[in-house]
Formats: structure tokens, sequence, C-alpha cells
């Protein structure tokens, strides 16, 4: 992630996401972005979350830990995803287009956190700072640091974080996994 965004280029992404949800859950194709109308920070190479909300309950979350594409697409990319592709939830149906809130975790570049043992893990976490990547093996699970709202105990949250990828809450305990961190800047619609 270069400089933090400006207040105009959140919007801008906002307003770009919210488009690009809109145009998915109708059906219909997303029009080009002019890339020359938008600031550098906007198409530079940037990974990106969109989560959706529904009367302030999760409606779909979708993103990218790697930067793979300008930031812009990035963040409609995920919109649409979010909306339409989240395998928790059924689709985003039109009508409920005007109750969704919108929000986006633009993220830094992931970093492995070296630690000697799980209570040393536990020492290094930074809860309400850093986003968590824990791979093992083929396996790898994420959650965004906003996630320490809801899980601000370190251990709560790694168990959660060993079942969303499918292994034991316990397992970050004795099965050694690469851990990495990153942050992010989130920013959401003020309805």
């Amino acid at each position: 992630m270069s400089l933090p965004l400006t207040d105009s280029e959140k919007q801008i992404l906002l307003q770009r996401a919210r488009e690009a949800m809109e145009y998915g859950v109708t059906g219909r194709t997303l029009p080009i972005l002019d890339q020359n109308l938008l600031s550098p920070n906007l198409i530079e190479y940037g990974s990106s979350f969109v989560t959706l909300t529904l009367h302030s309950e999760l409606r779909g979350c979708i993103g990218s830990l790697e930067a793979h594409q300008p930031l812009v697409e990035d963040v409609r990319e995920h919109a649409i995803a979010a909306a339409l592709q989240d395998p928790r939830f059924p689709p985003v149906q039109p009508s409920e287009l005007d109750s969704i809130h919108l929000e986006i975790s633009h993220l830094t570049t992931p970093q492995p956190l070296e630690y000697s043992s799980a209570d040393d893990l536990i020492k290094k976490l930074r809860p309400h700072v850093d986003g968590v990547i824990l791979k093992n093996g083929h396996r790898r699970a994420t959650f965004l640091p906003q996630v320490w709202e809801k899980l601000p105990d370190p251990v709560q949250f790694l168990e959660h974080l060993c079942q969303k990828m499918g292994m034991d809450a316990d397992a970050w305990r004795h099965i050694p996994m690469d851990v990495l961190v990153y942050q992010a800047e989130d920013f959401g619609e003020d309805h």
C-alpha cells in the first residue's frame, strides 16, 4: 500500500464498488473505467477486500491478499464477487441493494511473523492492528483486522482462524504454521 488514500480517493472507490455491485446483481455489463481520470493511488496495483453487510449482519466478503491489478479494478471485482460468489451466502438480490452497506479494506503487503512457540505467537500478535494469515501446506485462511472486534482474545482469534481453514481449533498450538500479518485501511459508506 502506498500513501494512505485521500478522502476523495476513498469516495471514488466506494462509488465504483457500489456501481460494480449494482451492475453485477442486475446482470449488466460493467463499463470500462478510463484510468486516465484516476489518481496514481487508484491505478497502482493494490489488494483489497470488499465486505457487504445487511442490517449489520455479514452478507458477503471477498478479496485478495496479493496485489495483482490496479486497486480500483481489484475493488470493483471484489464488490461483484462479494455480492454474487461468496459461498457462505445466496447471491444478493436486486431488492436488497438499497439496504446493503459496503466497506472496503485496502491492504498492505503481508509480512511473515517469526515466532518460536504458541505462547510467543500470542505475544507477537497485535489485536486490532494486524490482519492474520495462517498457512499450513495447501490450507490458508485470513481474518481482516476488524475481526478482532468480534474475537478480541488472541487464543479465540487463532482457534476460529484454524477452523476457517478446516483444521482443529487448537492446531496452531502444535502444528508449525506460516503466519503472516498485514494492516488494512478500512472505510465504508456513510449510510
